[in-house]
């Protein structure tokens, strides 16, 4: 059984920053790479960024290139999503994601899923 963990969240004036976490447990051994995601109100799901777990391969979404940052620790199992210069349209459920082979990564369909952690950014 896999469990991810999200922690972080919270509510901030636009311009200030936060940083997720996302602690990996059970199999983590089996993981490809790990992600985020976020749902705004209103909206659909959409992809945030992702890191593969060894070579640290990254990729982001346009919306948030430039200023979020996702990293991550091999002996910790866990992934990091520090989110800098917020704007009010980067309110959402932000939601850590894990991907346990490269198809699942390259077709952006995670297999694990964590439960969320709330994001809010005031003008």
């Amino acid at each position: 059984q896999v469990q991810l963990v999200e922690s972080g969240g919270g509510s901030v004036q636009a311009g200030g920053s936060l940083r997720l976490s996302c602690a990996a447990s059970g199999r983590t051994f089996s993981y490809y790479a790990m992600g985020w995601f976020r749902r705004a109100p209103g909206k659909e799901r959409e992809f945030v960024a992702a890191i593969t777990w060894y070579a640290r391969s990254t990729n982001y979404a346009d919306s948030v290139k430039g200023r979020f940052t996702i990293s991550r620790d091999n002996a910790e199992n866990t992934v990091w999503l520090q989110m800098n210069s917020l704007k009010p349209e980067d309110t959402a459920v932000y939601y850590c994601a894990a991907y346990n082979q490269a198809y699942a990564y390259y077709n952006n369909m995670p297999n694990y899923w964590g439960q969320g952690t709330q994001v809010t950014v005031s003008p």
